[in-house]
This record gives C-alpha cells, structure tokens and sequence, in this order.
C-alpha cells in the first residue's frame, strides 16, 4: 500500500482546531499547584505580521507547550497594545478612522497568529483602546494623582513636528523620534507627568530581585536611572545675591571653577539679560540651541557652543566673581541645569574655555609633577595632589572630595546629595488615538479628577483630523465642554491623551480578570499568579515598557493593591531576524511572508527553521534556502514513521532490555537518551532551540542506519521496540517545536491525541552511560591515533591496548619510551626520545 504524504495544510488546520475544541490552552486559574505563567509581548496592531515577528511568538509557544508536557498548568494569554499613533497617522492619511483601522489590523494579526500554531487563552483576550480596559488605564491615573504622583507643569519637553506630539526622554533615540526618525526640538508646554523620580533608588535597589533578568538589560536599567553621587553648591548671582545652586561630582575641583555654564532651557536665563544690551543676541542662542537634537548637542564629537550673558556668580568657597556662560552642551535633564566649569580637569570644559578664551587654573597636579595651564594640551582627569585649592593643598584629590564637601555644609554653601539621571515620566501626547486623562478644569473649583463612578471617559467617535496643527479632541465641543462634578458648573475636560506607555505598564495584571467590570484587576488572583514565571519580548523594551512596568508595580503595591514588588520574575530578549543584512520592513523591500512560507510549506516548517536559525537570545539571518532544509527534515521524519503505519498497531509495546539488545539497538537506545538529556537542559538552562533541534537531527541520522524491518522474529522485533520507542521519544520530544506534524505522527503510530497530555519523557540513567570511549592517542603531544576502549578499563589495561596500535608501533619503533602519561577517559600521551 503507497504510504500517505505529508499534507501539512489539511494536517495543521486539523490540530489547530482540535486544540481550540479540547481547550489545550485555556487555563482554570483557580487551580494553583504548579502553576506557570508565561507571557510574550502584547503586540501592536500595525498591519501584519513578518517572520521576524514570528520568533517572539514561537519561542513563548514552545515554552508554553514544553511546561504543559512537564505538568504545568500554564497561562499564556495575548492581547493588543492598541492605541499609538500609527493609527492615528492612518487616518490622516488615508481617511480611516483609527479604531476601525485598529480592529481590522488585529483580526489579520489574531488570524497569522493561529495559523503559526501558537496557543493562548483566547478567553482572556484585551484591547488596550476598548473602554472597558482603558477605564482602569484612566482608575491608575488617578490613583497616582491622589498620591501626588501625576502632577501638571511647565517644562521644556521633545516635540517631534512630525508627530506633531510630545515625547518622553526614553522616545528619543539619538536625537530623533524613536517612532519616525523626525529630529527632535525642545519647546515649552504644560504636560502631566508622572512623578517616577520618587522611585529611582527603589527601580535601582530592586534590580538585584532580578536574577531571572540577563545582565545586559539590568544594566541598561542601572544606567539610565543613572545615579550620581555629588554636592549641590550655592553660587550667588553678583546683581541680585539670588541662589544658582550648581550639582558637581568633583567637588575637589571647585577652587579651579572659571565659569558657570547654563542649560539653555534654564528659566533663569530670561530674568538675567531682560533689559540687557546682549538680550537679543542672547536669546537668539537659546532659540537655536534648544532646536538643536539632544545628539547634537551632546556627542563627545559635538561641536561645544556658547554664550556670555553678561552676568556673574559668587564662587562660595573663594569668592571669586566667575562669569555665566550658556552652552549648548548643557541639560536641564542632568543635576540643576547649571554645571561649574573646571577647564584644567574637565576635558568638555577644556574645550570650551580654550574656544572662547576663558581662564584655565590648575587645582589637581599629579605627584611629582608640576602643571602649567598654559601648556596644557588637554584637561587633567587623574588622581592627583591638591594645589591652589588653600587649606586643602597638599593632599590627595580623592580625599579632598569628602573634606571639600564637609566645609561646604560646616559653611552652610552646600550639601551632599545624590541625583539621578531618570526623570519624571512625560504622559501627555496631544493626540486623538489614545486614553483621555480624567481630568476637568473648572474656573471655580480649578482642576478636578474625573470621579472614579464617571469612567471611563470616553474619546468621541466623530472626529477631523488634520496633518499638523491643534490636537484633535480640542475641537470637539461635545467632549471638551462638561461639567464639574463639584460644582456642576460649566467646565471642560483635559484634552491630552496618555502615553501608549502606561496602557502597556499594566496589562499583564488585567489577563486574570480580564472581564471584571468592577475592579482593574482580581487583587487574590494577581498575588497567586505574579509575578509573571517567564517574560518574552525584544531587548528594544529594557528601558521603556519594562522600566514603567515596574515603576506601575511598585507604586501599585505602595498603595496596598498587589503584593509583589516587580512584575516579572524571568525575562527573555529575543534577538531580531534580518534579512540583507538589515532588520525587515517595508521601507527596505526585505520582508519574509509567513503567509506565503505556510501556503508553499507549512507553519511547521518556519516554527522549525526559526527556531533553528541560531540562538534565540542573538540577531540572525534568514536563508531562504534554510527553510527549504527544515522542509526536508520534516518530511524525512514524516515517511520515517509512516513507513511502518501498519505495524504500530500489531506488535504490542513491551519493556526494552538494554542487556538482550544487539549493538546497533543498544546504540541508538543509548543516544535516544542521551537526547532527552541534552534536550531538556537545552530547554530547562540555556534555551538553546537550535542545538536541541540539531541533536534530534544528529537522532534521526543515526536512526536512518539502524535496519528496521516488519518483524516475524524475536530479534526483530526487540530492534522494532527499540526503533518505535525512538521515534516516539522524536515525537514527544519534537512537539513543542512542530507541534502539528507531531500530534499526526503520534496518532499514526497508534496513540490517541492529545500529545501535549503525555509527559515530557525522562531518560534511563544507566542507559545513557557509555559502555566505550574514544581515547586520543599522543605522542610527544601530538596526536597520532585513536582507539575505542571499554569505559571502565584500568591504566595497565589501557597502556597495553595503546602500544599494541599499529600507528602508536610505527611512531616509536626504534625509540625509547621515556614516560607514557594517561589523563583518565580522555587522552594517552607518550614521550619517547
């Protein structure tokens, strides 16, 4: 009878649909024991899906199919990250209203989903835009504005003019929006923020909780929270005696202070040359450079610009008048906005003073030395010995430090402080397509939180939306005008949405309840299930989502509503797949359809290359001709089954026994074994897919040279047990990667579905032992040979096989055998002369 082809189409629709029948994937949450909560990345509903996506994806399936098979009761949900501009620039351009554009996107996406095979708890699905998520979105603002941590102000903020929309620090990436690569200017606006600062040292503290997090991402986190150690010092300004406090970190530098440099977006910088004769020019300056990228302005290769602004401070420690200077190299962002500048020992100083001609004084000189500001080719940064520096000459800088900062509390100049480079959270985004911030203002009452009876507020379905100009809800009267809820006077409603960034910050807390209409989240629940076992996402997140996910945690669980303190206990960055040596869009014409890969060869086949391409933790090429190869294979394992279809079924299952098999079943009874091993430390340590597909590859090779026959004798069928149980163990051991091939295989070799109920399989310890091994043969540290020898053999034994080789003879016939050195089970080496 013909053997029946591998039809991967009919064969994938036919799993895909007993899974969602058998409800493989739906989790009872009240059931606890052995729980595992495994999570990928809710995704944003952009178009579709690239096979780049597709590794995120698969690598979350695999983990959640392997925990399944070791007994687990695994939650895997998905949802949608769906608000965000893209839509919203959709609509712009192309007339579609961003909520029908949103929901068309996801159903294509929800649809490539299932056809890669990946399971979730379709159940436990959310929409960050639907109003019944993005209710409780609003309820977390408002529990932080209770709590002074939402508050309005003025600040100098990132504007994309693209965008037309703001963008918090973590958004701009080398000076441009992260979102369309437009450069990036700064302008004044009044923006809520949420006071994130508050918790620094607790997002820096916390980092050593995370021992499932790899080191490169909680070392992104460390510095971008950035924390300094340092002394804010109070200069006087000349004119009016007011504080310009200035944050150092060398305060052992202060007797060296030339000047005083100003971020230009320093609001002190108006009141000081208002009237002046330099206004004009000066302000012409600060215009320029606050329209500078942040890139710009900062690179160590920037060219370092600024501008006398006619006034001067006190240095407190000598009182020496000093001019104020505004550089462009300056940041509001980093301690106070006004830095000393210290030529001789600050190289970015040193640049600047020798630009524009200001003093240069030596402070610092290293031992033994003497330094002469006028040769000088460059600052002097080491360790060194105090000079000009009055009752502190004489001693080491680094001891200066402490005594410098001690004088200036005992004098009342200035205190020790830290300071960190994370600033408070910018939510406001002057857009339509995201959460309305609770917030009404009325002339009476000032500004009043949406009562928590009153959400969600809802964003209003008519809308116009224009390229560039105002923000879009502040046209529509119907949602801007209101009425107070204290005085039920006539107000109006905050216009600004919030960041997509806090609709992400939370999510994975609503999959627990996510049809609950009267609370976020199920406080008993969460505290059983979080934080979440396994995270998987791109390391393009270390900063943004997972840096305010755990910001939202903490605040959380200050306030009494969870009671963990970071959201996730093992987080997994997946590397990109490129195509042409660059990552995959459309822009650059090197996208890779799954859609067209599953027509021509099947979901399995891209789950098998994908995961097979290299490590999942680095970047990788894809090769078309690669899936061609995983194609092969799988069809290879395919009529390597099916050959025997109809015996599964007449030879019983019987118990192996190692001792009474030949030595080709004994061989591959011995590797089948040795590849459950590797393959579940593969899964259990490193997560290396790739290799673990490799050794069942290196499995099935093996496999291939065993002759197997239908069996009419005891013999074959003891090698017959020994081959079905090999193929077995591929299958059990192959599901979580080709999970549909492996479901059809299992039931061809008699077995009924589903596979992912039967448990992971555990090797034989006494099968995987070697009964030989391969010992390398030197002589004079070369290697010549090598024999196989039984594993237990003794040194005498061993030195007496390895003389008898008839390489080893001809290498030393003639020659005296000075001394033979054995390393147990590995190598004999013999010196002769």
């Amino acid at each position: 009878m013909a053997q029946r082809e591998y039809n991967f189409t009919e064969i994938e629709t036919k799993w895909q649909g007993y899974w969602e029948g058998c409800g493989l994937f739906h989790t009872d949450d009240s059931k606890v024991k052995d729980k595992f909560y495994c999570l990928v990345m809710f995704p944003y509903p952009s178009g579709t899906l690239h096979v780049g996506h597709g590794r995120n994806y698969i690598i979350g399936d695999v983990v959640a199919r392997y925990k399944i098979m070791k007994g687990y009761n695994v939650l895997s949900p998905i949802g949608w990250d769906a608000f965000g501009l893209p839509a919203e620039n959709a609509a712009i351009k192309g007339g579609t209203h961003p909520a029908v554009w949103t929901h068309k996107n996801i159903k294509a996406m929800k649809h490539q989903l299932q056809r890669w095979g990946v399971g979730y708890d379709w159940d436990r699905e959310v929409t960050s835009c639907n109003p019944e998520y993005y209710k409780w979105t609003q309820w977390i603002f408002l529990k932080l504005y209770e709590n002074g941590l939402a508050y309005k102000k003025k600040a100098a903020v990132n504007w994309c003019p693209s965008c037309s929309t703001v963008l918090a620090n973590e958004q701009v990436v080398d000076g441009c929006c992260e979102r369309c690569d437009s450069p990036v200017r700064q302008r004044d606006l009044v923006q809520w923020f949420f006071r994130i600062s508050d918790y620094a040292q607790k997002l820096l503290d916390d980092l050593s909780l995370l021992e499932g997090w790899p080191e490169r991402v909680k070392t992104m986190q460390e510095n971008w929270i950035g924390r300094s150690e340092g002394v804010i010092i109070d200069f006087q300004l000349e004119d009016s005696g007011e504080i310009l406090p200035c944050f150092t970190t060398r305060p052992d530098t202060l007797y060296g202070v030339t000047f005083v440099s100003l971020a230009p977006e320093h609001p002190i910088i108006e009141q000081l040359v208002t009237g002046s004769p330099r206004e004009d020019e000066v302000m012409a300056f600060v215009e320029r450079a606050r329209g500078q990228g942040m890139v710009e302005r900062t690179a160590a290769d920037a060219v370092k610009e600024g501008i006398f602004t006619g006034a001067y401070a006190i240095n407190p420690i000598n009182n020496t008048k000093v001019p104020l200077w505004i550089g462009n190299y300056v940041l509001m962002d980093y301690g106070t906005g006004a830095v000393m500048g210290v030529p001789a020992h600050d190289q970015r100083d040193f640049l600047f003073a020798k630009k524009y001609d200001l003093p240069i004084k030596v402070v610092i000189q290293p031992e033994g030395e003497e330094l002469h500001a006028k040769t000088m080719e460059e600052a002097f940064v080491l360790e060194g010995i105090q000079v000009n520096s009055d009752m502190f000459n004489g001693i080491p800088n680094t001891k200066a430090m402490t005594a410098i900062a001690e004088h200036l509390e005992l004098q009342r100049f200035g205190e020790r402080t830290v300071t960190y480079r994370l600033r408070d959270w910018l939510i406001s985004r002057q857009r339509y397509w995201g959460a309305p911030i609770p917030i009404i203002y009325c002339e009476k009452c000032g500004t009043v939180p949406v009562p928590e009876s009153q959400l969600p507020v809802l964003l209003p379905e008519k809308i116009e939306f224009q390229p560039h100009g105002m923000n879009p809800l502040a046209k529509v009267d119907s949602f801007v005008n209101t009425t107070c809820p204290k005085c039920k006077g006539p107000a109006q409603r905050e216009v600004d949405t919030m960041d997509t960034f806090v609709d992400s910050s939370w999510y994975f807390l609503r999959y627990l309840s996510p049809k609950d209409d009267r609370q976020p989240f199920d406080k008993k629940k969460v505290n059983v299930w979080l934080p979440v076992d396994q995270y998987i996402g791109g390391v393009e997140h270390a900063i943004l989502h997972l840096l305010y996910s755990r910001f939202i945690t903490k605040v959380l669980h200050n306030f009494d509503y969870i009671g963990f303190k970071e959201p996730f206990r093992h987080l997994f960055t997946q590397g990109m797949i490129i195509k042409d040596g660059a990552k995959m869009s459309k822009s650059k014409g090197n996208v890779v359809s799954p859609d067209e890969l599953i027509e021509k060869f099947g979901a399995d086949t891209q789950r098998l290359y994908t995961l097979f391409i290299g490590p999942p933790q680095k970047d990788a090429e894809w090769n078309d001709r690669g899936v061609v190869g995983a194609h092969r294979f799988l069809n290879r394992l395919w009529q390597k089954i099916v050959e025997f279809e109809d015996s599964y079924m007449k030879v019983k299952h019987a118990q192996i026994d190692m001792q009474k098999l030949s030595p080709k079943a004994k061989d591959i009874y011995r590797k089948t074994n040795q590849a459950i091993k590797k393959i579940t430390d593969d899964l259990d340590t490193s997560w290396h897919f790739n290799t673990a597909i490799a050794s069942i590859m290196e499995l099935l090779n093996t496999i291939d040279s065993f002759k197997v026959v239908v069996p009419h004798n005891a013999e074959e069928e003891s090698d017959f047990q020994v081959f079905r149980h090999s193929m077995e163990t591929i299958l059990l051991l192959m599901a979580p990667f080709v999970p549909h091939i492996c479901e059809e295989l299992w039931e061809v070799m008699g077995h009924k579905p589903c596979i992912f109920h039967n448990t992971w399989p555990e090797y034989d310890k006494d099968a995987i032992q070697e009964e030989e091994i391969e010992i390398v043969i030197q002589i004079n540290s070369k290697v010549r040979s090598h024999i196989s020898v039984p594993v237990d053999i003794d040194d005498e034994e061993l030195k007496g096989l390895v003389l008898k080789d008839e390489r080893v003879i001809s290498y030393i016939d003639g020659k005296v055998v000075v001394k033979t050195i054995i390393i147990p089970k590995k190598l004999v080496n013999i010196v002769v002369k």
